[in-house]
């Protein structure tokens, strides 16, 4: 079973940069995901990437700002976050086991999840 915990989360002013990770025990492979849930609103996809050939996909609004990357040997995923804003506030999730189709990033589809970590983003 694959266990994943996230890192990295914090305050931060508008502007800034945050970097998430994700560190994953057992064998992963295949999507892993990262999400968010801002208070009051559903979970959202943010970005993903393909484990094997390292294929990424991320959310409109976070296109040329978030950046998703792997480091194979320590199985660990990371999100390198600029530019924040302000509803960039929410819970980071990051999520693999997917059964779904790449380009079609529903939480329902990934069956690991960490517990999350709280980035805030002050005006």
């Amino acid at each position: 079973q694959v266990q994943l915990v996230e890192s990295g989360g914090g305050l931060v002013q508008a502007g800034g940069s945050l970097r998430l990770s994700c560190a994953a025990s057992g064998r992963t492979f295949g999507v892993i995901g990262w999400f968010r849930q801002a208070p009051g609103k559903e979970r959202e996809f943010v970005a993903a990437i393909n484990w094997s050939n390292g294929m990424t996909d991320y959310l409109d609004s976070v296109k040329g700002r978030f950046a998703i990357s792997r480091v194979s040997v320590k199985n660990t995923y990371y999100m390198q976050m600029n530019s924040l804003k302000p509803e960039d506030t929410a819970v980071y999730y990051c999520a693999t086991s997917f059964s779904g189709q790449w380009g079609i990033f529903k939480s329902a589809d990934f069956a690991s999840w960490g517990r999350g970590t709280q980035v805030t983003v002050s005006s």
